[in-house]
């Protein structure tokens, strides 16, 4: 029979029922949860977005979550290896340069195929309609969560604290779905540790040699320094 719990069947606003819904911390205006789902791999997206068009559910207001690696579409800015700091120095405005794709965000995100009375869609069709309107589908998907009942992500979007500030990601009161959950520990492992090599601790060394002999906030990096030469 018809959904009568939310309004992806029929097309009109849910009923406002106390039990479905929370009151948000300021004001007495209600709201239903976010569906955060998370997944190990980017290509896992593809397949639950797929799933999704097969159900009743096809309809709701999505959006999926991912790094510049797979949804960046400037020509330079996505065939460099250090995506993310091109793309800050562009919306910086830095050397004079911006990012006429980030300036075409509301055409994505105002696009009738992304739509709730349009189905489900992924990645590809993201970056596809992106390429084909010049807008930019990483900062596009940032803003569709604004009003997506569903979000889906990599685990790490959820896990690391960092990439949860960095993209407005806000748990409390939200509903969080973790597709295969064994796999947590390994990311959660992972968010927290980092690589460096010999020669980064040596080049590090160097540089907090300089700062500590010119007096430079001394009492912060002798101890830094002290790091460097035990790991070297």
């Amino acid at each position: 029979g018809p959904c009568t719990e939310c309004s992806c069947s029929s097309g009109k606003e849910a009923d406002k029922d106390p039990s479905h819904t929370k009151k948000k911390e300021k004001g007495d205006q209600l709201c239903v949860p976010k569906i955060f789902f998370g997944t190990r791999t980017h290509k896992q997206i593809t397949q639950i977005s797929r799933e999704l068009k097969r159900t009743a559910y096809s309809c709701v207001p999505m959006t999926i979550l991912s790094s510049r690696d797979y949804t960046c579409i400037h020509p330079v800015v996505s065939s460099s290896s250090n995506r993310n700091e091109m793309c800050v120095e562009l919306l910086e405005g830095k050397h004079g340069r911006s990012c006429s794709y980030y300036h075409g965000v509301h055409k994505l995100t105002e696009h009738h195929a992304l739509q709730p009375v349009c189905q489900a869609w992924d990645i590809e069709d993201l970056v596809s309609l992106g390429r084909k309107l010049r807008a930019c589908p990483y900062f596009s998907a940032r803003e569709l969560m604004v009003g997506a009942d569903i979000v889906f992500c990599p685990y790490n979007y959820l896990l690391d604290p960092q990439i949860r500030d960095s993209m407005d990601i806000k748990l409390k009161d939200q509903v969080v779905i973790l597709d295969e959950a064994h796999n947590i520990e390994d990311c959660a492992r992972e968010s927290v540790s980092f690589g460096v090599t010999e020669s980064q601790l040596r080049a590090a060394r160097e540089e907090l040699d300089v700062m500590v002999n010119n007096s430079i906030r001394q009492e912060h990096h002798q101890p830094l320094r002290a790091v460097c030469c035990s790991l070297i």
